[in-house]
């Protein structure tokens, strides 16, 4: 294959997948370079949650890698390409995959019973800006019973001059959670702020 890096692209089309046998081919030396590309994206925040910021990368091979396992073929490449391309960032916004990781079963559905709603509470502030994220609005992911899902899809949609402000570098960006049962805040990395402003045109 020519290169691991692929462009700055908001949309993953029909013409952009690979045939699953070239993409099997492919599958190790993808992996390892998606790795590196996701190590400055991947932030923690507080002891369960990991942020996972996404990109046409992270994307691309999710779709790919959802079309080998589940091998559905053509007739499935349509449903993966509207599940996923909603996750690729529009140009102005970042867009954050949240996982609460608790290995313990019993303790994890303790933890999300008490977190309704803290898809709502995601932030990032920076040089006097606040950008309240906004959850995605494929499903609900708080039950009426008030449990959170464990995975929670984030956008953080930036007008041009928050985008100016992100871009600066050794600028001082706080990603935080304020729910009543998980309020942790992490400053980001000047590694991480240059990784995800990559994401906006």
């Amino acid at each position: 294959m020519e290169t691991t890096t692929m462009p700055a692209k908001k949309e993953i089309s029909r013409a952009d997948i690979l045939a699953i046998e070239t993409y099997v081919g492919e599958r190790k030396e993808r992996k390892a370079a998606l790795l590196e590309h996701k190590r400055a994206r991947r932030i923690a925040l507080g002891p369960f949650a990991t942020c996972h910021f996404e990109s046409y990368q992270t994307m691309w091979h999710q779709v790919h890698e959802m079309l080998y396992i589940e091998k559905g073929g053509e007739e499935q490449i349509e449903d993966e390409l509207a599940a996923y391309n909603p996750l690729i960032p529009n140009g102005r916004e970042l867009v954050c995959t949240v996982m609460f990781e608790i290995d313990d079963p019993v303790r994890r559905k303790a933890l999300l019973s008490t977190m309704g709603g803290v898809e709502e509470t995601m932030f990032l502030s920076f040089d006097g800006e606040e950008i309240v994220g906004k959850p995605e609005e494929d499903v609900d992911r708080t039950t009426a019973d008030g449990k959170a899902s464990s995975v929670q899809f984030i956008h953080f949609a930036f007008t041009d001059a928050q985008v100016a402000k992100f871009r600066q570098s050794g600028a001082q960006i706080t990603l935080g959670l304020r729910h009543p049962a998980y309020t942790h805040m992490t400053v980001l990395t000047d590694a991480n702020r240059a990784a995800l402003a990559e994401d906006f045109d």
